[in-house]
């Protein structure tokens, strides 16, 4: 390079990928002036991520994003109180997570609860005068000193012994804890007496392992909490009856408000005005992939109704307008995830946001701000006007980082799939696409299987990863995804090694006629859990024209999976019953049953703490490899669970995929 030259952008990395920063939880304040939000960094010594809280001023033109903590520990899950003058927060700084407090105003923050279990969640009452949170205790423990002693005893043998499941769920192993939720009173900002109102049943609130403060609220006067709770009794692990239940602050008048429901009913919001109680319910008893629709009922007549069940669109989160006259709403919509306005009278919706997956957002009375993210860019910070639904740009945390970064550029494209039906993906070109040039593909299946591999940025499959490594990749919302109708999602049902494959051999045919420039004599499929269970589906059912194989955590035998996994109802769903009394289900696609047919050389790669697919479906798919003779090999994380979280693993884990590829493709970076 001569003297005085400036380097150009340089193709995006798995290094740029754990760097960048996080932004999440946008909270705006009572009056709408200012938000507050949460950014995560990562810290590579330390092998992990860092959350501050942050804010921006809406008000002020021009203002630029101001750090509210800086402490070594992680702050975060930022709440406004009733007046404004303060954000509450979950943090670690004492040495355990408990809820604090900060003036909006700047100055040093201060304890709220001391309590001697770590804090999960909270929720501030509107009165200011309750907060709420989640603790894990011994449900036979008299109080929360019991709960404590127990925990941090060491018995003298290292036996565990369970009499019914879950005995481990996720990437955990029960220890007879529940999450329990707990009213307490706040005098002078500090929380004290601390009533569990949840202690009657039986029931992890908010459930486990991903529940948050969305699946419980407060009553708009603060003297009632309404939560989402699925009891345990004996069949907890093939069930997804989650009920609303109300109960007093104090712990009285406990009712369940769904009990006709037997399907999953969640995350209550009360309207602003207190006349309305709405939520996010399903029909089908034991299917996690139902369409949500919207239920609301009229608090001062007791009458209930469903709001969207005519909207072919499955809710993910929702709020309120200040008025009370409509909810705003986020689903998935043909490889999108927009922001819809839903009138609460006449449940019409309209949408309001156009590409791009919004993730998170807050409602106040003039402004809506999200976090707004696409393929092109990790969430960001935006604000869209409820009068006139224009969007305005607000200062992006990651712009110095992705200006010096060169980018794939995604394109969507559709063809006719299984059944002739309209499906619908991308293909992306490489960061250093030069027109007339061929590029090694990476045919990415993604998993769920009802998710969607669309405009949205991710920190495990992203597929900017692989252009920035010289790849073209290309991903498909096969038969199963969400966000083209109920109907579309349910498709996959017993039915995994059919209709979706079909679209994956039809959506590559199509790709590959479609681009010029990707290169059909070097293309590697790659896929994780139910695209990893495709890898293996794959390798003995439609091995050509793959050069190789990358399978994470996927499915090797469907009859080994159903007496391993945890959550069963997904396993008996997807298999129409449990195995005992529908064996021809389990094995009419199952991987195992082909392993005669394999050839094409697989990488395997599990976590040893992944309870969803055990790695012993891993360490199997391996085993029949090498038994085989077939060029394979595996990569174990002891530490990850189903997904690759650590930053440095997840280095680790990108530069395996990209060895590999590179390897069967024969591709170099330029």
């Amino acid at each position: 390079m001569s003297a005085g030259a400036v380097e150009g952008p340089k193709p995006f990395t798995v290094e740029d990928l754990v760097r960048m920063q996080r932004v999440a939880d946008p909270v705006l304040s009572p009056d709408g002036r200012t938000v507050v939000f949460s950014v995560r960094e990562t810290d590579m010594a330390a092998n992990r991520g860092r959350i501050d809280l942050w804010s921006l001023d809406l008000a002020t033109k021009g203002a630029q994003p101001r750090r509210l903590t800086t402490h070594p520990d992680n702050d975060s899950s930022p709440e406004w109180s009733a007046d404004g003058r303060e954000i509450y927060f979950l943090s670690t700084r004492s040495g355990s997570s408990q809820v604090w407090r900060l003036p909006a105003s700047g100055g040093e923050a201060n304890q709220v609860t001391d309590l001697p279990l770590d804090v999960g969640s909270f929720r501030l009452a509107n009165n200011a005068d309750r907060i709420a949170v989640s603790l894990d205790v011994f449900p036979d423990c008299d109080d929360l000193a019991c709960s404590a002693k127990r925990a941090s005893q060491k018995p003298q043998d290292s036996a565990q012994a369970f009499d019914r499941i879950f005995a481990r769920h996720w990437d955990a192993w029960s220890d007879g804890r529940i999450s329990q939720l707990f009213a307490l009173k706040l005098s002078n900002g500090v929380a004290t007496e601390p009533v569990s109102v949840s202690k009657a049943l039986d029931a992890d609130v908010p459930s486990k392992p991903f529940g948050d403060a969305t699946e419980y609220t407060f009553s708009p006067d603060g003297s009632k909490l309404v939560f989402s709770a699925r009891l345990k009794g004996k069949s907890e692990p093939w069930s997804t009856n989650f009920d609303l239940y109300e109960v007093g602050v104090d712990g009285s008048g406990l009712r369940n408000l769904t009990e006709d429901n037997p399907a999953w009913d969640t995350q209550p919001v009360f309207s602003r005005d207190g006349t309305q109680l709405a939520w996010r319910s399903m029909e089908r008893a034991g299917f996690e992939a139902d369409r949500f629709h919207v239920v609301i009922t009229d608090l001062k007549t007791g009458q209930r109704r469903p709001l969207t069940k005519d909207w072919d669109r499955s809710v993910d989160f929702m709020q309120f307008a200040h008025d009370s006259r409509t909810l705003y709403v986020v689903t998935d919509h043909f490889g999108q995830h927009p922001l819809w306005a839903v009138d609460v009278k006449t449940g019409k919706p309209t949408m309001l946001t156009g590409p791009g997956r919004v993730e998170g957002f807050s409602v106040g009375e003039k402004e809506i701000v999200m976090t707004t993210s696409s393929l092109k860019s990790p969430a960001e910070l935006q604000a869209l006007t409820i009068k006139g639904a224009d969007l305005r740009a607000l200062p992006r945390m990651n712009e110095a980082a992705l200006s010096h970064l060169k980018l794939g550029e995604p394109e969507q494209f559709t063809f006719a799939g299984a059944n002739g039906e309209t499906v619908y993906a991308y293909a992306m070109r490489p960061a250093n696409f030069k027109a007339g040039t061929k590029y090694p593909v990476a045919f990415i299946v993604h998993g769920g299987p009802q998710a969607s591999f669309a405009n949205q940025w991710s920190y495990r499959w992203n597929p900017q990863t692989y252009a920035g490594a010289g790849y073209a990749s290309v991903f498909i919302d096969f038969h199963g995804s969400p966000g083209y109708g109920q109907a579309f999602t349910d498709s996959i049902s017993q039915d995994w090694g059919g209709k979706p494959l079909e679209d994956l051999q039809k959506g590559l045919a199509a790709a590959l006629q479609t681009y010029p420039w990707l290169d059909s004599s070097r293309v590697c499929a790659l896929g994780a859990s139910y695209g990893g269970y495709m890898m293996n589906w794959i390798a003995g059912n439609w091995p050509e024209p793959f050069k190789c194989l990358v399978n994470h955590a996927g499915i090797f035998d469907n009859r080994g999976m159903a007496y391993s996994t945890e959550e069963l109802w997904f396993d008996e769903w997807e298999r129409g019953g449990p195995p005992f009394q529908v064996p021809e289900n389990v094995e009419k696609h199952n991987p195992v049953n082909h392993v005669a047919q394999w050839s094409k050389p697989m990488l395997v790669i599990h976590g040893m703490r992944d309870y969803r697919v055990p790695y012993a479906q891993g360490i199997s798919t391996f085993t029949a490899l090498q038994r085989r003779g077939i060029p394979s090999r595996m990569v174990i994380f002891p530490d990850e669970n189903h997904w690759v979280l650590k930053p440095n693993n997840s280095v680790r884990w990108h530069h395996e995929v990209e060895q590999w590829l590179n390897q069967w493709t024969a591709n170099a970076k330029e």
